[in-house]
Parts: C-alpha cells; structure tokens; sequence
C-alpha cells in the first residue's frame, strides 16, 4: 500500500503534481493571490521587526534603541499580562506578573520614557494589544502630540483583535458587544484623526499557537475579518475608506510548502470577501499582513534547531509575501530572547532578504503545480469552515457557542497525539534526542519591578492635577452608556494622566466583565 503524506491541515500531499495550472492573475491586481505589489520585494523589502519588551519602560527602550542600532525597521511593543488586561502595576491581580511577558505600561510617563530618544514620525510601530488596545493607541497619539508630531503622519498597528481573545488566547476584558463598540470607534476615530495608523491586525496567529492547523488559521481569521467589516459597516462607517487601514497577522511554521499555500490562498480569499461587501477600492481589497515565526514550534530540547526551525519560517513567510515580519529568538521556549538570540533572529532575516535571492522575482514559487494545488485545496477547506460559521451567524456567535474553541483543541490534541506515537517528528524532542546540561544564558526578569512601578504611580497620583483627572473619568463613563465615539474621551484622560487601570476601570462599571461561555 502506498505511503500517503498529509500536511498537518490533513491535506494528502500527491507524489507528482503534472497539471499546469493557468497562471492568468497578475501580481498587484485582483484577487492579489500572487502578491498585492506588482514588484513586490524587487523595489523594497518587507519590513523587520523584531517584537520586544519587557520590565520597565526603561529596560524596553534600551532594547529598542539596540535594535534600531542593528538594522530593524520597525518596532514591536510586547506588554505585561496586567497591561493586556487592564490592571496597573500596583493592582492585587498585577502580582507576579509585572514586567514578566512584556513592558509594563501603567501611564503616559511610562510611555514618554518607553519612547525617549525615538521620532514617531520616523518609525512604524506595532503593539500587541488588544482588550486595552483603545488605552494604548491614545497613549501612542497622547505621545506624539507632545512630541509635536503631525498625527497625519505617524504609522503603526495596533492588534485590536478581540474575537482571537475570545477563541484562542483569552484576554478579554468586556463582553464581545462592547469590545466590538470599541473596535468600531478605533476605526471611525482614526480614519480622520490618524489616517495611516493600521487600526486592527486581526489575528491567525496566536490562533495557531493555540492548536489550530493552517486551514484553522486562514478561515477563522478571515471569518473575524469579516465581523469586523460588517460591525462597521452597520455602524454607517464607508468600507471603501475603514477597509485600508485593515492589516493581518499570521503564523509561519515548519510547513514550507502548506504555509506559502496559506498566504495566498489568504489573498485571494479576503479580496473576495471585501468585494462581496461593496468594496470597490483595489486597496479597501488587499490583505497585508504581519508574519511571527511560530513560537510553538520552538523547542527547549537543543534549542539552537530552533535557528534552523525559523530560517525555514521566514522562507515561508517571505515566498508568501509578507508586509512584514518578526522572527522569534531560539531560546523562546527557555526565557525571553537575550540579546544574542535577538541579533541572530533579525540577521536570518536580513541574509535571506539581502543573499537568498527570493526578493529578485515576484511570487518565486508561483506556477508550481504543487504549490498552486495545495494553495487550492488551502482555499477550498477554508470556505467551508467559513460557511459554518456563516451559518451560526457569524464570528461573534460561533465564539459565543464555542464552535471555534471546540475545533481549536480538537486540533490542538490530534497534534499533540501525533507527537506523542512518533507519526510526527520534532527533531530533538522524540527523535535525536542528546543528552543536555541546563542552560546558563536564560534572560530572567525580577518580581522588584512591581515595586519600582507601584512607586511610580503613586508619585504620579500625587503630582497630577486630581480633579481634571476626576473628570476626565466621569466624562468617560457617562459617554459610554451612549452611542458617543469614545476614542476623543480616552485620549483625554491619558493627557491628564489617568492610568491605563483607572480608565479600564471605569468601563467595566459601565459594562461588567465577560467570564467566557
């Protein structure tokens, strides 16, 4: 009986793909499966980032200025847990965690100093964040106003995307309406305040870091896009206008071939989607997204495969098209990336982007009969994914009914199942396995941060003016029982410096925390 080879979406791989396929889709023009640039990386290439931060803004700043120094084009903000989920540093369910996956961002002083010696205007900066996204984005604004910076100009993303909250990572702060209230005032806000700031990077990939598969990845976070689009659009917002400022980011594992496939097959897909909802603008069409390396791929066993592990995601990554893209540091699984480990992630970038080749040619691996089947079949298992969804009536309700958990940990433990009785093997974890010492050069963080920002508000407390802080607040609160555009209110409160806490706090008074299905 023949071997048969699957990837791990379950798609049979064929020995030999003989069957040309018609190749008639120009790069740069609908539906952009091919690549949404006519030159792609010929005239520039995608953009580096390395995502980092942690401790205290102090810390991270240093670290950024490290890798502006190294050659990163762009920065990415990793925040503390008690940040992501609305808590200050001095809050009881702050402790332990403070600093620890990420910077501590407790006001707009730690966000001065997190940013000391950085032009905004110069640099496109992306922020992990989500159920506080509102908070931080005035934050970044509150900041560049006080740099003097024309809004008009300054670039970035914030991940905004909290249906992935709700499915794959968990956290969320307020039940699905409101944050989804919240989503639609970021885009309404920033369409005339911060015109080229991407206000949503909806997410595939910490739904792939909980267990999904790639086709898992592609429909569930297409199916989110496609609540987003219609949330605002029945907000009266024009999709032709809000629908460019939309972004992606998606998961890249070991997969070459299945990954390249994802990406686009995610193009043509979503341009599908957003011309069946009335866009007719080429760019309110195109899917640009933001590629990690997969963190859940990475090993603590011989942790240096994971530098081989990333130089193989980073080719899929890049033969797919990314706009841009971070490559996790190997000793991940260990500790955060050390300085070190940081370098020679950003450098497996640069050689494949300056040495490999690949950015000579558009779309290099367009016309393989292999990959152009599998981006096929990519396609075909996602629309069907779609269709369930659609029929439970949309994101918001299959979350609700635990459609998308459900198919996640299914996933998630057929992966693991496979590990286990060897069908699937990790190089090193149950095949290759050495002998190892512990590892000495593990970037730890101490629990002193907490009392170091714990002291810092409350010298802030202190020294702000109260009552415009005060009113700020109320403000905020008694517009949130209304249909009012909140961002103008947020940004407010940030200036009096009113802590990221406080304001998250004075919408859970208004509407409650969600617990989960």
């Amino acid at each position: 009986m023949e071997k048969k080879i699957r990837t791990d979406s379950g798609i049979e791989i064929q020995p030999l793909y003989a069957n040309p396929v018609p190749m008639e889709e120009v790069p740069g023009s609908f539906p952009f499966t091919r690549g949404i640039h006519a030159s792609m990386y010929r005239d520039k290439l995608w953009t580096m980032r390395q995502y980092a931060g942690f401790s205290t803004a102090e810390a991270s700043n240093k670290r950024y200025h490290y890798l502006l120094s190294q050659g990163v084009m762009g920065l990415s903000v990793a925040f503390d847990l008690p940040t992501q989920i609305g808590y200050d540093s001095d809050h009881p369910m702050a402790e332990g965690e403070v600093g620890k996956v990420g910077v501590a961002i407790d006001s707009l002083e730690d966000m001065e100093v997190l940013f000391s010696g950085i032009d905004l205007e110069k640099v496109s900066t992306s922020m992990t964040i989500n159920a506080t996204a509102y908070i931080l984005l005035a934050l970044y604004i509150a900041l560049a106003k006080n740099q003097g910076a024309d809004l008009k100009k300054i670039s970035g993303t914030i991940q905004n995307d909290i249906l992935k909250e709700y499915a794959a990572r968990g956290t969320f702060i307020y039940p699905p309406q409101p944050s989804m209230r919240l989503i639609t005032d970021i885009f309404d806000y920033c369409s005339r305040e911060v015109p080229k700031w991407n206000t949503i990077s909806i997410s595939g990939y910490h739904i792939r870091e909980a267990g999904a598969n790639a086709v898992q990845e592609l429909a569930f976070t297409l199916a989110n896009g496609k609540a987003y689009l219609k949330a605002a659009m029945e907000k009266g917002l024009d999709i032709n206008v809000f629908a460019k400022r939309l972004s992606f980011f998606f998961n890249a594992h070991n997969h070459l071939f299945e990954e390249v496939a994802k990406f686009r097959a995610a193009r043509n897909m979503w341009a599908h989607i957003t011309k069946s909802l009335g866009a007719t603008d080429p760019k309110a069409q195109m899917l640009r997204f933001h590629t990690q390396t997969g963190g859940s791929t990475l090993t603590a066993q011989q942790p240096h495969n994971n530098i081989v592990r990333v130089a193989v995601q980073t080719l899929a990554a890049t033969l797919g098209g990314t706009q841009s893209l971070h490559t996790n540091g190997f000793d991940e699984a260990i500790s955060l990336p050390t300085e070190a480990a940081a370098r020679i992630a950003l450098r497996t970038q640069q050689i494949i982007g300056y040495e490999s080749g690949i950015a000579d040619t558009v779309d290099p691996l367009g016309g393989s009969y292999y990959v152009e089947a599998l981006t096929r079949e990519v396609e075909a298992k996602a629309w069907e994914l779609i269709e369930k969804i659609d029929a439970m009536g949309g994101s918001v309700a299959a979350v609700e009914q635990g459609f998308i958990q459900d198919e996640i940990a299914r996933s998630a433990y057929r992966y693991q199942q496979e590990i286990e009785t060897g069908e699937k093997v990790i190089v090193g974890v149950n095949k290759f396995v050495v002998e190892e010492e512990a590892h000495a050069d593990v970037f730890r963080i101490d629990d002193s941060i907490r009392k170091l920002q714990a002291e810092k508000l409350q010298a802030l407390r202190s020294r702000r003016n109260a009552e415009k802080a005060a009113a700020a607040l109320a403000a905020l609160e008694a517009a949130a029982g209304t249909s009012a555009n909140l961002m103008p209110l947020v940004v407010e409160a940030v200036e009096c410096y009113c802590t990221l806490g406080e304001i998250a706090d004075t919408l859970r008074k208004v509407w409650g925390e969600y617990n989960g299905i």
